[in-house]
This record gives C-alpha cells, structure tokens and sequence, in this order.
C-alpha cells in the first residue's frame, strides 16, 4: 500500500513540477525587431530580456518565435501551435509594423491581433501588447489609426501595452542599422529599458 501511495505521489509532485515550469515561459510572437535583424542573436533585446531575469533569479525561460518580416496574419496562423507547445504564463505580441509599412488594411491588422490576444488570454496568459508607430509619409490618416488601433485593443482587453517600442530612440539615425529601419546593436538595451516597465509588474517572484 505504501509503495502504491508513494508512487502517486511521485506523480503528481512530477506533474506540478511540469506545469510549474510550463507556466513560467515567455513566449514572444514578434517581427525582425525582436529576432535581431542584422545582429548576433545574443545582441538582441530578447536575450538581453533572458539575461536580466536570469541575473535577478526570475523563473522565466524566454521563448523567441520572432520571424524576420512577419505580419500579424503569420502571427496568427502560428499563434496557436506556439501556445499549445509552450503553454506560457506570459504572451509579448510584438506585431504590426511590417503590416503597415505594406499598407495593409488597418481593420485586417487589429482583427489580427485581437484573435492572438483572444486566444493567449483563454490560454491562460497574460498579454503584453507592444505599439509602433510608421513613418509619415504613409499620411497621417493612416500612421495615425495605426498607432491608435494598439491602445485601443490594450484598453478593450485590459491588457499591458507598450505605445512604441522605439520611443527610445526614434529620430536618433546613429541607434539605427543602414536600412533605416532596424536598430543597432547599442540600441537593444534601450528597447529592452521601454518594455521592462510594463513587464516587470507581470512577472511573479
């Protein structure tokens, strides 16, 4: 009988322990910003992001499934896959800047990433949407529905939202690579700095 006993309750502290270290991933669903366009993957802000929870002995083991060009429509055809295979206590959307530097339609964006945020959240994650902003010459009509459509997802869902990744360091050319779009290597820790904020309250010791 004891030996029955003890091989429950092997089980289930084997169990606990899975779905302990299950719900303690990150797992991140961005572009080339947050796949470290242009840089050694160790440069980038999300392994600096793992580095400093790492250093404070935070639980969190940061799962990266940023795609270089990828638009909230890749995101959402991938979104499901990634939540049933990490099960992450934390979802951080990083999507929507090459959607509208294509011009894309704002109302397919938004529809987008509320389904991921629809199902992050009945996932049991919390959310952390993160904004960016375009630049003018696409006319202020549509940057500007752009920029708004993430505070608005953010405030419907009571969500945790970053209104623009680069805020650090926009109208800085030297904190950007040559095409103009992607930053440097010394800007990481910068974008890393604007998203800790908002992170940092969501993290539990």
């Amino acid at each position: 009988m004891w030996k029955n006993f003890l091989r429950g309750l092997i089980t289930v502290m084997l169990l606990y322990c899975a779905q302990t270290q299950a719900a303690q991933n990150i797992l991140i669903v961005g572009d080339s910003l947050s796949a470290s366009y242009g840089l050694a993957q160790e440069r980038g802000w999300v392994n600096l992001l793992q580095q400093r929870l790492s250093n404070e002995k935070r639980p969190y083991q940061i799962i990266n499934a940023s795609i270089s060009g990828e638009t909230t429509s890749g995101g959402l055809y991938r979104i499901d896959a990634l939540l049933a295979s990490h099960r992450p206590a934390i979802v951080i959307l990083e999507l929507g800047a090459n959607d509208g530097l294509r011009g894309l339609a704002i109302e397919a964006t938004r529809n987008n990433l509320e389904s991921m945020i629809q199902r992050a959240k009945k996932s049991g994650a919390k959310v952390l949407l993160i904004g960016m902003r375009l630049p003018p010459n696409y006319g202020p009509a549509y940057t500007e529905q752009f920029h708004a459509l993430f505070a608005k997802l953010a405030k419907k869902y009571r969500i945790q939202h970053v209104p623009f990744l680069l805020s650090a360091i926009a109208g800085q050319r030297e904190y950007f690579q040559a095409d103009g779009l992607h930053p440097t290597a010394e800007a990481q820790a910068l974008l890393l700095d604007t998203v800790w904020p908002v992170l940092q309250p969501m993290l539990r010791r």
